[in-house]
């Protein structure tokens, strides 16, 4: 079954709220994984992976590098969910 953008949004700010201890409100859907958390880019590809298993699909290396936002993330998850 389909989840809804608001579904999977809640769950990824839950996801990178406990993985980079950021609290919730600081969290938006134009939170930018570049410039507003720290990480590096294993804590990245960490992240990928946990979504690829949270959501039962591949995220292609060349995709991942291009999902800078919560809501790119959130529109991509929700396009390709389920394929």
């Amino acid at each position: 079954m389909k989840k809804d953008k608001d579904q999977i949004y809640n769950e990824l700010v839950d996801e990178i709220s406990k993985r980079f201890d950021l609290s919730k409100d600081k969290i938006t859907p134009n939170l930018n994984f570049i410039t507003d958390v720290d990480a590096d880019s294993i804590d990245f590809v960490e992240l990928v992976l946990e979504l690829e298993d949270m959501y039962q699909l591949e995220i292609p290396d060349e995709v991942a590098e291009k999902l800078i936002t919560l809501q790119e993330t959130v529109d991509y998850i929700y396009q390709n969910q389920g394929e």
